[in-house]
């Protein structure tokens, strides 16, 4: 099952897509948004599966679906906490300063959250005022869970993931030592995150989704040229049932919780990276200096995954950088 939210209002108007991306049918009839659906999952979502079925069908009248047409899946959420499961990234990162990680990082995810009450289209810019700032995309994985209750252990967990799509988590990179240096966090050097224009449930990724894991590569261009293609898969510290349970240590998680992978690393590094500053770090490890600018005006960032038949499974991500003039 595909779902997807077209630009309506604040909330987008839910809808079933097929298999192909190609053709859609409106799930007013179910609920009008994605949010209300997986505030009554248990009721909606055989609703949805049977709306699925007769449009895969042709037994339900349907329309050309356009990704360009699409808000992200959910384009506002009430929670979206982002971790940092391929810890081998990490690791890069902190050995491109000359840091020690400490042994808790293999045992212990990382994870902070970030704002959700305004997510972007996948074919939204990315708007901001200064190139200064270190503009860089970060692909990732993210699932979207029902309500999960406060200090659930990961074993039980998987069993609240209800949809997967993909990420654009854009860092300014520039601003985050200063940020971090006051001990309290990310703010500013973290704006609006775009998600792909569908959500698929794992059901429908069949064997590429096991041990709570999505085992595809995903794929990154930057302006024509692949930047990675890293296996979500491979080297994932963390599974997503263990983010979820870390995230509810302390309090529930409710229903439309966003919750990301970090993004995505392979050890092998001929897959390519999906994040500029992973380039930059290896560069500096390798030749003192980072080579790689950061993201500038007019530069466009692709991300997107395919399955074996090389159809793509959620749609694109397609932004363009551009100068905000508000």
């Amino acid at each position: 099952m595909k779902l997807a939210s077209l630009q309506a209002g604040r909330d987008g108007e839910l809808v079933v897509v097929d298999k192909y991306l190609a053709r859609y049918v409106s799930a007013k009839s179910v609920a009008p948004t994605l949010q209300a659906a997986l505030d009554d999952w248990a009721h909606c979502e055989g609703l949805l599966e049977t709306l699925s079925e007769k449009l895969e069908v042709g037994s339900v009248e349907s329309l050309a679906f356009d990704q360009a047409a699409c808000a992200s899946p959910l384009p506002r959420a009430y929670h979206w906490a982002d971790g940092s499961a391929y810890v081998n990234h990490v690791e890069l990162v902190r050995k491109a300063r000359n840091a020690e990680m400490p042994a808790t990082f293999w045992t212990e995810p990382l994870m902070y959250q970030g704002g959700s009450d305004s997510f972007l289209s996948p074919r939204a810019p990315i708007v901001m005022a200064e190139e200064s700032w270190g503009i860089d995309f970060e692909a990732e994985v993210a699932v979207v869970v029902d309500d999960v209750p406060m200090g659930i252990s990961a074993s039980d967990a998987s069993a609240h993931i209800k949809l997967v799509m993909l990420v654009n988590d854009v860092s300014l990179r520039n601003l985050i030592p200063a940020e971090l240096a006051k001990g309290f966090g990310f703010y500013q050097a973290k704006p609006s995150s775009a998600f792909s224009p569908v959500a698929v449930n794992p059901e429908a990724l069949g064997d590429s989704w096991r041990d709570n894991k999505l085992h595809l590569s995903l794929r990154v261009v930057l302006n024509e040229g692949l930047v990675g293609e890293p296996n979500a898969g491979v080297d994932m510290t963390f599974d997503f049932s263990e983010l979820i349970a870390h995230a509810a240590k302390s309090r529930p998680l409710c229903a439309g919780t966003i919750i990301g992978s970090g993004t995505v690393s392979n050890v092998d590094r001929s897959s390519g990276s999906c994040c500029l500053a992973e380039i930059r770090m290896l560069e500096t490890i390798a030749d003192g200096n980072p080579k790689t600018d950061f993201m500038k005006f007019g530069d466009r960032v692709s991300i997107e995954m395919f399955d074996a038949d090389s159809n793509s499974i959620f749609g694109e991500i397609n932004q363009q950088v551009e100068r905000y003039e508000g």
